[in-house]
C-alpha cells in the first residue's frame, strides 16, 4: 500500500500510556499511518498545523486546552481534518460540547481495535461513528431540553393571551389595571424569554408550541 493511500492519523491524549497503547494499535493496521502525538490541546494545535493529518483521535479532558477547545481551533484552522473524540467519559455535556466544536464522532476508549479501526476509515470518509452510550447521552439530553416558554409567569402568559388578540401595549395596560410602561416590560420580558425580536414572531412561536390554551 503507497504512502498516499495511508490514513494519517495524529493521537491527542494526556496519559502516555493510552498514546503509547494507542500507537501499537495503529502500527498493526497497514492502512493507518501515526504521523504524530500531543498531550494537550495546545500542543495538538502545533501538531496538527505541521504534520496536517486526515484524522485525529482526541481526549477530551487535558489539562491547558480541553478537548473541544482543541476540536473547535483545529477545525477553524484545519477544517479539512476529521476529530474522532476518544474518551473515558459519556457525561452529556462532554457528548454534546464535542460534537458543537465539530468532532465527527465520539468514542469510548473501550472499544475495540477494530472498532476504532473502522470509526477512523469512516471519519476520513466524512462518516460519523457515535458509541452507544453516546448517542443515549444525546437522545436523554434533547429529551430535557426545556420548551419555549417554560419560564414565562402566569401574568406574562396573560399578556401574550391579549398580544395573540391584537391589543397594544396601551390597550394591554388598560385590560389588566396596569401602568403602560408595566405592560411595556411584560411584552419586552415575553419577547426575550421566548428568543423572538418582535411581536408577530412571538405570536406565531406561541401558537405554534401551544404556549397558549
Amino acid at each position: 500500500m503507497s504512502s498516499s493511500d495511508t490514513i494519517r492519523v495524529v493521537i491527542v491524549d494526556d496519559h502516555d500510556m493510552v498514546r503509547r497503547g494507542l500507537s501499537a494499535f495503529l502500527k498493526a493496521k497497514p492502512d493507518l499511518e501515526l504521523v504524530g502525538e500531543a498531550r494537550n490541546g495546545r500542543e495538538a494545535l502545533l501538531v496538527c498545523e505541521r504534520v496536517q493529518p486526515h484524522v485525529i483521535l482526541m481526549d477530551l479532558v487535558m489539562p491547558e486546552m480541553s478537548g473541544a477547545e482543541a476540536t473547535l481551533a483545529i477545525r477553524e484552522r484545519c477544517p479539512g481534518v476529521r476529530v474522532i473524540a476518544l474518551t473515558s467519559f459519556q457525561d452529556h455535556e462532554l457528548v454534546q460540547q464535542a460534537l458543537q466544536a465539530g468532532a465527527i464522532s465520539y468514542l469510548l476508549k473501550n472499544v475495540s481495535a477494530n472498532e476504532l479501526a473502522d470509526a477512523i476509515r469512516a471519519a476520513h470518509s466524512g462518516r460519523s461513528t457515535l458509541a452507544p452510550e453516546a448517542a443515549q447521552a444525546l437522545v436523554q439530553s434533547a429529551a430535557q431540553e426545556p420548551a419555549p416558554g417554560h419560564d414565562l409567569t402566569a401574568r406574562e402568559r396573560e399578556v401574550l393571551a391579549l398580544m395573540a388578540q391584537g391589543l397594544t401595549n396601551p390597550q394591554i395596560a388598560e385590560s389588566l389595571v396596569v401602568s403602560r410602561a408595566t405592560a411595556k416590560a411584560h411584552v419586552s420580558n415575553i419577547l426575550s424569554k421566548l428568543g423572538v425580536s418582535n411581536r408577530a414572531e412571538a405570536i406565531s412561536l406561541a401558537l405554534q408550541h401551544k404556549i397558549l390554551e
